[in-house]
């Protein structure tokens, strides 16, 4: 079995694949300050709540955009696993990934993991839309080559400096509202949160479209893609588990089982 885990800079998402197929997922805060005995104390009780022993593990990679954490999940993966872990980003690491930017050092790991997953599942020319703590846009070219994107606030980023900086307004849930003229604060505030980040998705996919003079496949991935692309007239599908199927691809690239 694969385990495999993005971490995040507020969700750690990690996933256990079984071949091809992901049999289990979990979801866990992000936390600085953990160390390689307390990672390994709450993986293992997870993986052990489906009846799978560390020893059953045969491979890991990971990802992160959360460098402080990097250090403790290594050692876990060497105490625990008894298994070097394939982290990307890592200059040993090969992706197979076409560039078209100019600094690739720049891009996050998840974008990287993001693109080879799309690539392998979706083909090209691409846009994927990752709905995380920030929210990135990544282009994906007629070649299959990472042309570039760009990077906006996430939804939550959002919805909390709303409410740190405006005192009388009320902390609320992100949710799709029936209509778009609410008729109580918290409606106007559901409203122009969520219509305002759907129309900002489907605003910039669209002059994306326009640069890249072509029609690429729209992907949309993270905790709130289900939900926004319910609205949106640009995404085509929302894949919740392109990063982890990404890990398990660049793990196979790797180990050269593909």
């Amino acid at each position: 079995m694969l385990f495999v885990l993005d971490a995040g800079n507020t969700n750690t998402v990690i996933g256990v694949f079984d071949g091809d197929t992901l049999i289990h997922e979990w979801r866990i805060k992000t936390d600085r300050h953990k160390t390689e005995d307390e990672f390994a104390m709450l993986i293992k009780s997870l993986l052990a709540h489906e009846q799978i022993a560390l020893s059953d593990i045969s491979g890991v990679a990971i990802s992160s955009v959360v460098p402080p954490i990097m250090f403790a999940l290594e050692k876990m993966c060497t105490k625990y696993f008894n298994l070097e872990p394939i982290i990307i980003g890592k200059e040993t690491v090969h992706t197979q990934l076409k560039m078209a930017y100019p600094n690739p050092e720049e891009i996050g790991a998840d974008r990287i993991v993001n693109a080879v997953s799309a690539i392998d599942e979706y083909g090209a020319p691409l846009v994927i839309i990752d709905f995380g703590t920030a929210t990135t846009y990544c282009c994906i070219n007629s070649d299959a080559a990472y042309q570039g994107g760009l990077i906006a606030p996430g939804v939550q980023i959002s919805l909390e400096a709303l409410y740190q900086k405006a005192s009388k307004l009320p902390k609320i849930e992100i949710q799709a509202p029936e209509k778009v003229i609410g008729s109580s604060t918290v409606e106007a505030m559901e409203s122009g949160l969520f219509y305002g980040y759907v129309a900002q998705v489907d605003g910039i996919v669209n002059r994306m479209k326009q640069e890249m003079k072509t029609d690429p496949t729209v992907i949309a991935t993270g905790g709130l893609a289900p939900l926004i692309t319910d609205q949106s007239e640009m995404i085509d599908y929302a894949d919740k588990h392109l990063t982890l199927k990404g890990l398990r691809k660049l793990y196979s690239i790797n180990h050269h089982q593909e």
